[in-house]
C-alpha cells in the first residue's frame, strides 16, 4: 500500500496529459458534458436507447469550457495552464491551482482520463 503512495507522488501533474472520456456538446458557446444515466454495458445497450433522457446535463462556464477542449489528449497540463493564462488574464489567478481542483473533479468522475498513466 505505501508503494502505491510514492508511485503516485512522483507524477508531476504538469507533464500528464489529459484525455476527454465521455461524450459532450457546444450550447451557446459553452460545453455541455453528456454523462450517461446507466453505467454498466448491458443496460447501456438495451435500456439507454429507450429512455426520453439517456444522459444527465452538466454545463460548464467559460472557463470550463475552454479548459475541455484542451483535454483533447494534445496537450499538457502545463499548456493548457499557459493557454488559460493568455486568454482570461489575471482573472484565473490562482491559476495552477484552480486548474489542479477542475482536472481532479473531472478525474473522480471519471470525465477524463490521464494518457500514458497505469493504474
Amino acid at each position: 500500500m505505501k508503494k502505491k503512495q510514492v508511485q503516485e507522488s512522483q507524477v508531476n501533474l504538469l507533464e500528464l496529459i489529459p484525455v476527454q472520456n465521455i461524450k459532450w456538446k457546444e450550447e451557446e458557446g459553452l460545453i455541455v458534458l453528456l454523462k450517461p444515466k446507466l453505467k454498466y454495458p448491458f443496460f447501456k445497450k438495451h435500456v439507454l436507447p429507450r429512455l426520453k433522457k439517456p444522459y444527465y446535463k452538466i454545463k460548464l462556464d467559460a472557463v470550463g469550457s475552454f479548459i475541455w477542449e484542451m483535454c483533447c489528449g494534445s496537450f499538457t497540463v502545463k499548456d493548457i495552464g499557459k493557454s488559460l493564462k493568455g486568454k482570461f488574464g489575471d482573472e484565473i489567478e490562482p491559476l495552477y491551482d484552480r486548474l489542479a481542483l477542475f482536472l481532479q473533479s473531472l478525474e473522480k468522475n471519471r470525465f477524463i482520463t490521464y494518457k500514458g498513466i497505469n493504474k
